[in-house]
């Protein structure tokens, strides 16, 4: 059986153990604080909760927001400062107008929204003192293209700034294994109705040759990949 001198001695011979490593983790701690000290503890604001929709108005799109044109069947939300009555979500209708409560009928489609802006806010000022009026384009649905055929993920595409034959096919996941690359063409409605077909060799674009038919696509212009 142990006696209380024996215990008491085993303490006291451990005791320098004990006060050496108390000494260790007091140093560590304080050199992690001080470490921690010299950062940016500032905590940053929490981004705005939100579900981009590939739909939304992108940073690229001819060249940029405001410069957008609109088109039929774009959403556009309409925001008249103060005037919750006026302020719409309304879907560019496929004659290119909108129906706005006190402006009445406006001609949407080709504007852009700074422009359509200054054309409601005039309307507006019979009815409302100093009217403030915001245009900003919800949903894109006028700028896309299309692309059909041996092309692993054919269908409708958002058309950003600048898009070309390439780059359409690039999108849509590159060609299927029996694609015809040489016989690929665009189609394209010209402002008459009559269609357009413009050829694509694919072979001869990627080798440097025939760049020119490597064209920027317009809305509603399909590729075919045979």
């Amino acid at each position: 059986m142990t006696t209380r001198s024996e215990k008491n001695h085993r303490i006291r011979r451990h005791l320098p153990l004990l006060f050496m490593l108390l000494g260790v983790a007091t140093w560590s701690f304080s050199q992690s604080m001080s470490a921690r000290s010299g950062r940016d503890t500032t905590t940053p604001a929490p981004a705005a909760m939100s579900s981009p929709s590939e739909n939304a108005v992108p940073p690229g799109q001819a060249g940029s927001a405001e410069n957008y044109v609109i088109g039929p069947g774009d959403v556009l939300a309409i925001n008249v400062w103060k005037e919750p009555d006026v302020s719409k979500l309304l879907p560019v209708r496929s004659d290119g107008r909108i129906s706005l409560p006190l402006a009445g009928e406006l001609q949407a489609s080709g504007k852009t929204p700074k422009s359509l802006e200054q054309e409601i806010t005039a309307k507006l000022q019979s009815y409302i003192s100093e009217p403030e009026v915001t245009v900003i384009v919800q949903e894109i649905k006028s700028q896309r293209f299309n692309i059909l055929g041996q092309v692993t993920k054919p269908g409708t595409y958002l058309l950003m700034d600048s898009t070309t034959v390439l780059d359409a096919i690039a999108m849509a996941g590159g060609f299927r294994d029996f694609a015809k690359r040489k016989s690929i063409y665009v189609l394209r409605t010209k402002s008459d109705g009559s269609k357009q077909r413009l050829p694509f060799n694919y072979n001869q674009v990627i080798k440097g040759e025939s760049q020119a038919q490597n064209i920027t696509l317009e809305p509603h212009d399909t590729v075919v990949v045979p």
